[in-house]
């Protein structure tokens, strides 16, 4: 299924029709990991892997073989040279929403589109108490996420960062977020979703023995880190100037240290 604005849809390794979609429309249950294809290859497969994996038992009680998740990728970019954005749902047409513990078969859904660069200026972040439900689980619960992400933008940011009921960050929107502690890196320990990029980022890191830990981070001692960032799918490094009124150094040889150890990660081919 093409829709006609460059992406193409595939069910199960095969192109999909507007039916196969309905269901996951209409239940909105699932889980998906998004990618960057290069060269036949991803960073970081084997993660996105064991995430799909393991989300797919938590969500429906099921196995999902990985050779059946790498054949349905491989089939989606068969014959595509260029870097593609990829995008893998998984979620289940059996499933009856009165009977949720019943067995059924997973489905897989892959889309696939040219890969964008996307917007590289600095964030400005307005923060909010919020914690996704399941939140080490990327399920397909999106709604409010945006709706945060509108109401930070309504309040003149760009985007918004979650912070549990004791102020202590947790994540953003739609990624995870570190900051720079003299000369190491800190990742807030609270309820989030580890994104394959910032374990990629992590293992960079390590790597090129740089310091890298997990810590509480409150909004009130923001003031002590001197630079801030964000990573994702979609870009591995982003700086983040401010979040609400306390602003980050901005500093594009860190920026490119840091997107130069994730990308050290090697391809794996699909």
């Amino acid at each position: 299924m093409s829709t006609g604005d460059g992406h193409r849809m595939e069910l199960n390794g095969a192109a999909a029709s507007a039916g196969d979609l309905r269901h996951l429309v209409q239940t909105n249950y699932g889980h998906f990991s998004a990618m960057r294809v290069e060269n036949g290859g991803v960073r970081g497969l084997d993660l996105h892997l064991q995430r799909i994996e393991a989300a797919t038992f938590e969500l429906f009680g099921a196995a999902i073989a990985r050779d059946r998740v790498r054949e349905c990728l491989r089939h989606a970019i068969a014959g595509s040279a260029e870097p593609l954005s990829l995008r893998l749902n998984v979620f289940a047409r059996a499933l009856n929403r009165e009977r949720m513990t019943e067995a059924v078969e997973p489905d897989i859904l892959v889309t696939v589109a040219a890969a964008t660069r996307t917007e590289a200026a600095p964030l400005r972040v307005k923060s909010f108490v919020f914690t996704r439900t399941l939140a080490h689980v990327k399920h397909a619960g999106t709604f409010p996420l945006f709706h945060y992400r509108r109401l930070a933008q309504q309040a003149g940011c760009d985007d918004a960062v979650f912070v549990d009921g004791a102020g202590r960050i947790e994540e953003g929107s739609v990624w995870n977020v570190g900051f720079l502690d003299g000369d190491a890196i800190v990742w807030p320990d609270a309820p989030h979703l580890t994104g394959v990029s910032m374990r990629l980022l992590q293992a960079g890191l390590q790597r090129h023995g740089v310091p890298s830990t997990m810590q509480s981070v409150p909004l009130a001692i923001m003031g002590r880190f001197r630079s801030a960032f964000f990573t994702n799918s979609s870009m591995a490094v982003r700086m983040v100037s401010r979040i609400d009124d306390v602003s980050f150094d901005v500093d594009p040889a860190l920026e490119a240290r840091l997107r130069a150890y994730h990308d050290s990660n090697p391809l794996q081919i699909v």
